[in-house]
């Protein structure tokens, strides 16, 4: 089965990101990137969509206003430079909620998402388990070697300026990278509670609202990530 696509984003530079990811997937057929959402509606009026690539912050119509008042809802991946919006996002039942810039690994498990829903009939998306792939790793470079690293053994993350430090129940590694850009790396188990932390959710033992147990291990919480983290324990 082909599903039909189409992407609604403002920025062509971000609409050409996602038809090229969409371009490696065999079972994906792109009908039409638009620019606006008055645009998007015309081809929804035409065609029946599968699943929808939709920006949120766009000029005269927002996404998820856009979203609201479709009579006939596609299945939606929302896609946005902007963190604050999640929780919006996710109450219109969302498949899932990207941040720009989308690295092809995060668009990757956001279609394995979709496809989930699609196998099981699904129709409240933000309750599906979002763990398929327990034996997914990375590659990491330390000291001149890409050392290779399975997500289900990572703590937590911590960031330490201009590097990282994965935290990992018998060792560490420190690599130089952002933790933004590392953060574009995992999947949904991991979440940012705090501007220099990523968590693994499978990894709490206990929490509060100011921070998060994992083994002797205190993370704390910041203020503008409660709502997200509420949303993402629950």
């Amino acid at each position: 089965m082909r599903y039909k696509c189409l992407i609604v984003d403002d920025e062509k530079l971000a609409r050409g990101l996602i038809k090229t990811h969409l371009s490696q997937l065999d079972d994906f057929e792109l009908i039409a990137s638009c620019g606006s959402a008055i645009e998007a509606s015309k081809i929804l009026q035409e065609e029946t969509i599968d699943l929808l690539f939709l920006d949120i912050e766009m000029p005269v119509l927002k996404g998820t206003d856009f979203f609201k008042n479709l009579i006939q809802k596609p299945k939606v991946i929302f896609t946005t430079a902007y963190r604050d919006y999640a929780i919006e996002g996710f109450e219109l039942n969302a498949v899932d909620y990207i941040l720009k810039p989308i690295t092809f690994q995060r668009f990757f498990n956001a279609i394995e998402k979709f496809k989930t829903l699609q196998r099981g009939n699904v129709s409240d998306p933000i309750k599906i388990p979002v763990l398929e792939n327990k034996e997914a790793f990375i590659y990491v470079r330390e000291d001149r070697k890409q050392v290779k690293v399975h997500l289900d053994s990572i703590l937590y993350i911590e960031s330490l300026k201009d590097y990282v430090k994965i935290h990992l129940e018998k060792k560490g590694h420190i690599i130089k990278s952002s933790i933004s850009a590392f953060e574009e790396k995992l999947d949904e188990r991991f979440i940012r509670v705090h501007r220099s932390y990523i968590i693994n959710r499978d990894k709490i033992t206990a929490y509060t609202k100011n921070d998060i147990e994992i083994g002797k291990t205190e993370v704390p919480i910041g203020k503008n990530f409660r709502n997200n983290i509420t949303t993402f324990l629950i």
